[in-house]
């Protein structure tokens, strides 16, 4: 035994030579010190911690290549890419691997604006070339700013970098319309777990494209996407209706996401909040200016425990007749059954309106609960089971707030590319249900994390059609669970792109010396 192990240990110093000869040969960096390991071994969850070997910050999709190389001279390193570090459950992080920081390449973007073909109508069609590693926000500055242009999906956040998005589905007010961000990329440039750099398409190498769209990571890294692009508009009438009844609320908001272009809005989404005074949870929730104010003599008698808020975004362009504009939306809000009297809107560039949340970030970072933990639970819940659990989730277990954003917004399945990666109920609509918690001092992190579980129980129990989004599970037996009739194809291509299991250990789906062909 003690032979064994001293063999063991001179494989695996002689193993370290190697690989850290490797990593001699990239452009980039590479760093062993313990600050910035520290740094890749958090995320924005703050829930889990790990330990990486070394971090490389690569100058180019060739060294993010010689990362993966390196790593298949042993039998036990893996490889995490991580974006801006905002995962919630360490799913960009590699304990005893190695990290990339796909930043490095963002630093310095290649955020190229093209025009490819032409419509139909003979119209231009207009895609960003854009870096893997650049943040959403970097996107939206430079196509708006410099070419009036901007992409037609977004996340609700922009500080997040174009391959993490893509790599798990990509989602905001806008996906009704345009499908999430996977369904608007119409080129990658992949780097594969077998160290292949390889550009693909929907028709040229579909079978990685589609695998990497939404594939969490496990069959390459996104170092470059071709995003495409359309006119800008210059402002958005941003728009809060308040209603009483979830009954109201769903058919309100399932109308106008399945209303063609002309006839609705451009943002559909959601939330649920208490109804109460308290500033966070509350009826101060719903306003956007400080100038307005939350009458709750407006509501109904017998108003529940809980509210629902309907917020709308309204599109703008140059040239526009602003009279034309007011009465296509007062048009549209006659036809809703909100509560008169609780409307709330306000008009704003499109950057603002884009932008929303990082002024919410500022102020969280100044009061501090930023940096707490995040146990944040995302889910597509089915149309068909939406109102139980509106009444068994909502209503009761979640009745006096989270301490955060509660989204629930209805999205169309025929948006949404099911060659991807991605899984989603089977429903015409399922909605977005996001419990987006911010902890505060006196709470115990792991009583909401249990909170989440409960729910996702529930769900199961109740045998709703829902899936997790940015899900994270501990076995392989609960992901074969998640992806159901999809697992026998995600395991076919993580044996295509990936057979070594070196990427993505974070996710917990593959274990670095499983043998992925015993899984087919």
């Amino acid at each position: 035994m003690i032979a064994f192990i001293e063999h063991s240990f001179l494989d695996e110093q002689n193993d370290a030579a190697q690989w850290q000869a490797a990593l001699q040969e990239i452009q980039g960096t590479v760093a062993y010190d313990s600050i910035f390991t520290g740094l890749a071994g958090k995320d924005f969850g703050g829930m889990n911690r790990s330990k990486p070997l070394a971090v490389v910050r690569p100058a180019s999709s060739l060294d993010v290549r010689t990362v993966i190389k390196a790593a298949q001279t042993t039998s036990y390193l893996t490889v995490a890419a991580r974006g801006n570090g905002h995962s919630i459950n360490g799913q960009a992080m590699a304990d005893k691997g190695l990290v990339i920081d796909m930043r490095a390449i963002g630093d310095h973007p290649s955020i190229n604006v093209v025009v490819s073909s032409v419509n139909d109508d003979n119209s231009p069609l207009y895609f960003a070339d854009v870096s893997g590693g650049a943040l959403w926000e970097d996107v939206l500055n430079r196509c708006v700013l410099d070419y009036g242009l901007a992409p037609r999906s977004w996340t609700d956040y922009l500080a997040l970098t174009v391959g993490g998005t893509l790599s798990n589905a990509g989602v905001s007010g806008q996906a009704f319309r345009y499908g999430p961000q996977t369904s608007n990329v119409t080129e990658l440039e992949v780097v594969t777990g077998r160290g292949e750099t390889v550009i693909c398409s929907e028709s040229v190498n579909p079978d990685l494209f589609f695998s990497v769209l939404g594939g969490l990571g496990q069959f390459g890294v996104i170092t470059r996407a071709r995003i495409s692009l359309q006119k800008a508009p210059i402002k958005v009438k941003w728009i809060r209706l308040v209603y009483a009844e979830f009954d109201d609320f769903t058919r309100d908001s399932e109308f106008l996401v399945s209303q063609p272009q002309e006839d609705s809005f451009d943002y559909v989404e959601g939330f649920v909040f208490v109804n109460s005074d308290d500033p966070v949870n509350g009826w101060p929730s719903v306003t956007l200016d400080s100038d307005q104010w939350f009458n709750p003599d407006f509501l109904p008698p017998g108003s529940g425990s809980v509210l629902y808020c309907l917020e709308l975004g309204f599109h703008i362009h140059q040239n526009q007749h602003l009279s034309q504009v007011n009465s296509k939306v007062e048009s549209l809000i006659e036809r809703l059954s909100f509560v008169r009297g609780l409307r709330f809107q306000v008009d704003v560039s499109y950057m603002e309106f884009l932008l929303r949340v990082k002024k919410a970030e500022q102020q969280a970072t100044a009061s501090g609960i930023w940096e707490a933990p995040h146990p944040w639970l995302n889910l597509f819940v089915s149309k068909r089971d939406i109102a139980d659990f509106d009444r068994t989730v909502f209503k009761k277990l979640l009745n006096g707030g989270i301490g955060g954003p509660m989204l629930v917004y209805p999205l169309l399945r025929s948006r949404w590319d099911t060659r991807t990666s991605v899984v989603i109920p089977e429903g015409d609509i399922f909605y977005l249900v996001a419990l987006l918690r911010f902890t505060s001092p006196n709470q115990r992190v792991q009583d909401l994390v249990a909170q989440n579980m409960k729910i996702v129980r529930h769900c199961k129990n109740k045998r709703y059609d829902f899936t997790l989004y940015l899900a994270h599970y501990q076995t392989q037996e609960e992901w074969k669970q998640h992806f159901g009739n999809q697992w026998q194809r995600f395991v076919e291509r993580k044996a295509m792109f990936d057979p070594m299991a070196i990427l993505a250990p974070g996710q917990k789906i593959f274990s670095r010396n499983q043998k992925i062909g015993q899984l087919l």
